[in-house]
């Protein structure tokens, strides 16, 4: 039977604290860390060499589909009844609003050094020390707005504006692809600054701390970040139903994305699942 992932707002205080429970016992038992070095293993960008499966590619969608099932399991392993709420950030945009709260995931940093000092997941609770990362820090920081270069969320206009477009991704298949509703999702845009990152990009950005680079995963708001991002693709494939994942034959050889792309029906590295299956997961969750 399926279960429901709720909006962030409808939880009620027992499901915060079970939630809560069960991301601090998987951090516990060192599980979780292992979710933040697969994150950053798999963080290839445009530059760089090889096979690009979880960013500036395609499959950006399903691999983040997979990756948050994967967390799913692990946390209802340890508690049947959790599932991973999302945060709608077109209509919570404010640092004081949800998820910030102290008895989910507390609130911005401290000025200075941005470290998180209340909630469960506050260095100094001694519960939530950060062993995996690109930095030394063993602290979760937070720059809710930036602080110093304010930017704000994105609007429910600029998700509208991913949303319309019918096809799925476009040539070149990468953080440059001006159409297609993943790039316009995801958020690589043109420009430099603020301007260049749109949706799912400027979300992070905005959390900031450890929400920047591959060790995002560190911030727990990354899962609820992700959960609505999941949430939007679901909605375009209801609204857009004629028209599904792209590429979906391999790009040709000799041309520069070819092997540095996952077509519709190819793995989905690490798992052995194509793009294709994790086209429909109905039944196995739903959104509430």
């Amino acid at each position: 039977m399926a279960y429901t992932r709720k909006d962030v707002s409808t939880l009620t205080a027992a499901e915060k604290r079970r939630f809560v429970s069960a991301l601090l016992e998987l951090k516990r038992r060192g599980e979780y860390d292992e979710f933040v070095r697969m994150h950053i293993d798999f963080y290839v960008s445009d530059g760089e060499d090889g096979l690009r499966t979880a960013h500036m590619a395609p499959s950006f969608l399903p691999w983040h589909r997979r990756f948050l099932l994967d967390l799913e399991d692990a946390l209802r392993r340890i508690d049947p009844s959790v599932s991973v709420p999302y945060w709608d950030w077109t209509r919570e945009r404010s640092a004081k609003s949800l998820p910030w709260s102290k008895d989910l995931l507390g609130g911005n940093g401290r000025s200075g050094d941005r470290q998180v000092t209340e909630g469960p997941f506050a260095h100094r609770e001694g519960k939530w020390t950060l062993r995996e990362g690109v930095t030394d820090a063993e602290y979760l920081t937070r720059d809710l707005g930036r602080a110093k270069d304010p930017i704000g969320l994105p609007t429910k206009d600029d998700v509208e504006w991913a949303m319309k477009d019918g096809t799925y991704d476009v040539s070149p298949w990468n953080s440059t692809s001006g159409g297609g509703f993943r790039n316009k999702l995801e958020g690589w845009g043109s420009g430099r600054g603020s301007v260049s990152w749109r949706n799912h990009n400027r979300v992070h950005r905005w959390v900031g701390g450890a929400m920047l680079g591959g060790a995002s995963v560190n911030d727990p708001v990354f899962w609820l970040h992700h959960a609505f991002v999941d949430l939007l693709w679901l909605r375009w494939q209801q609204r857009h139903k004629e028209h599904r994942y792209l590429p979906d034959k391999p790009p040709a050889p000799g041309t520069a994305q070819h092997g540095r792309v996952v077509a519709r029906h190819e793995k989905l590295p690490p798992w052995d699942l194509t793009p294709d299956q994790l086209e429909d997961t109905g039944g196995i969750y739903r959104y509430g």
